[in-house]
């Protein structure tokens, strides 16, 4: 009886692999062994950043929202404190926005916390 190394599998898994690290310099994209461990270090990578990038855009938030506020003559953090006393709840993606795009309501806004 013939030894039966499910060929079939194997082939189509290397070039699924072989395939997703078309583009990869040199051996990266032709060697099959070389073109696994740098996929999966990309997907390692492209999971982390994708919690990080959350991180990154609360942190731009926050700096835009502190400079918009500081020009009203408060800080971001008693802005944000006055904000939940008021029982305004705008998130820091919306305030950023309005800050950035629409200055006029955000000054309304700030009229409205200060009060």
């Amino acid at each position: 009886m013939p030894r039966a190394t499910n060929n079939p599998a194997s082939r189509a898994r290397r070039r699924r692999i072989l395939k997703a690290a078309r583009g990869y310099f040199g051996a990266r994209s032709k060697v099959y062994t070389v073109a696994k461990n740098t996929l999966e270090k990309g997907w390692q990578y492209a999971f982390r950043d994708r919690k990080f990038k959350k991180r990154t855009y609360r942190r731009l938030w926050i700096a835009r929202i502190n400079a918009a506020t500081r020009m009203e003559g408060l800080s971001y953090s008693r802005f944000i404190h006055a904000l939940s006393q008021k029982g305004i709840s705008l998130n820091r993606k919306a305030l950023a926005d309005l800050a950035l795009n629409h200055p006029a309501t955000f000054k309304a806004i700030m009229e409205a916390v200060q009060r």
